[in-house]
């Protein structure tokens, strides 16, 4: 059965705060839009943090851990809190796991998924990072439902986020600071979905790399 290894997965998060990196300025425009510009400031600060205090004996888990206390530490808002609960609870669900198979890794991307949604309060449609964020956990369980192999319920997962990510642009913010604006929010991509989307896309396609048997 596919799976990777814990102590080999930190690789993903790792990734993770690459595309953060990397991607500083762009959540920063599309924060721009209709915020106050400061998301990809803040979560680049947040990461990078967690970056510094990621070692190399440190998994998964570890790593999920790191980024969570860095998160809940370092960024102000609502998106510390968020994402932080978000890898705390990938944390708490493969700190006693050796291996994730994709079952396994399902429930954790579902448990993660839930947590957000509780603590925010947001759903789908509500123009926030859950619109990116739920589709990718319901694509990859719909996956492995069908029959589909780890590696095409991670590919599915990242199709779905981008989606939800893209559907956010003709949305009316109805949660945050953005719902304020009402149908001026509407014609701009959220940048919590943004976000999300680099996330999910940027993990999954690392664990792509060292899924084994």
């Amino acid at each position: 059965m596919k799976h990777f290894k814990n102590i080999e997965g930190a690789i993903a998060l790792k990734q993770v705060i690459k595309a953060i990196q990397q991607n500083k300025d762009y959540l920063g425009t599309v924060d721009g839009e209709i915020g106050d510009g400061d998301h990809g400031v803040n979560m680049n600060k947040g990461f990078s943090t967690a970056g510094e205090r990621i070692k190399e004996q440190h998994g998964f888990s570890d790593a999920s851990k790191i980024i969570a206390e860095a998160l809940m530490d370092d960024i102000g808002g609502s998106m510390g809190p968020l994402y932080g609960t978000f890898f705390k609870t990938l944390w708490r669900h493969s700190r006693n796991l050796e291996n994730i198979d994709a079952r396994q890794y399902a429930e954790m991307l579902k448990a993660a998924t839930a947590s957000v949604k509780e603590i925010g309060g947001a759903k789908v449609g509500d123009k926030s990072l859950v619109d990116a964020l739920e589709p990718a956990c319901t694509a990859f369980e719909k996956a492995l439902d069908s029959g589909s192999a780890f590696e095409v319920a991670l590919t599915e997962s990242v199709k779905a986020a981008e989606m939800g990510k893209n559907s956010t642009k003709e949305m009316v913010a109805k949660i945050g600071r953005s719902a304020r604006l009402g149908e001026r929010s509407r014609g701009v991509l959220d940048a919590g979905a943004a976000s999300s989307y680099l996330i999910i896309e940027s993990m999954h396609r690392a664990i792509l790399g060292i899924l084994c048997d």
